[in-house]
This record gives structure tokens, C-alpha cells and sequence, in this order.
């Protein structure tokens, strides 16, 4: 069977709405996820991460050109926000922006007073 006879015979077994219940249901666990690794994992910052619809495109990106996404429903999430990134959908993930207080912050704030010391 090829690729084409698959997806024809999959579209043909699955209705409007079991597909609309699994984008909900994928759309939550992205809104549950953070990354468990690398520059955005909980080492850098702390204490879980940073959730997976707040990572830059770029870093998707890398992913989707260089190194493959990773393994498992980790790696199948992350294409998820890769591409609706990619189409310019990023707007569904405002909503659990605004729950969170905003978007994460990937950069150490700017310092914005200095003290020198008086000099003698």
C-alpha cells in the first residue's frame, strides 16, 4: 500500500470530530509541556523550563533542518508548534500566554542603573 492509499484510507476512517477531539487534546498537552532539555531545559531555566509553544522558531527550526526532532510524543509535539509557527497560527498559544502572565523570558532582563563608587 502506498503512502497516498494510507492517507486516503485514513482520512476515509476518521470523522470531523474524533479529528477535532485530538487537536484539542494535542493543543492541551502543548499547553502543559515544557522543554526537559538543552539551552530552554529547567537547567537554564529553572524550575521546569520553558514551555514548548514559547520556544523560538529558530530553535524548531534546527530541529526540523539539522538534528530531527526528538523521539517520541516529545518530538511530535514539538513539530506540532514547529508548523503552526511556520503557518503563522502562533496565535493559538495566547491564550495560555495570558494564563501564564505573559510570554517567557528567554533573555536575562537589561540592567538599567549602575552604581559606580565615589571617587577619592
Amino acid at each position: 500500500m502506498s503512502f497516498r492509499d494510507e492517507r486516503e484510507n485514513l482520512a476515509n476512517n476518521v470523522s470531523m470530530d474524533d479529528l477535532t477531539t485530538q487537536m484539542q487534546r494535542d493543543l492541551e498537552e502543548i499547553g502543559r509541556t515544557f522543554m526537559p532539555f538543552g539551552k530552554y531545559g529547567p537547567q537554564n531555566h529553572p524550575p521546569y523550563g520553558v514551555p514548548i509553544y514559547d520556544l523560538p522558531a529558530e530553535y524548531l527550526g534546527w530541529f526540523a533542518s539539522k538534528g530531527g526532532f526528538p523521539k517520541g510524543r516529545l518530538g511530535k509535539l514539538l513539530q506540532m508548534v514547529h508548523q503552526m509557527k511556520a503557518d503563522g497560527s502562533d496565535v493559538v498559544f495566547d491564550l495560555f500566554r495570558r494564563q501564564r502572565g505573559g510570554p517567557t523570558q528567554l533573555r536575562p532582563e537589561k540592567r538599567r542603573s549602575f552604581d559606580f563608587p565615589e571617587n577619592r
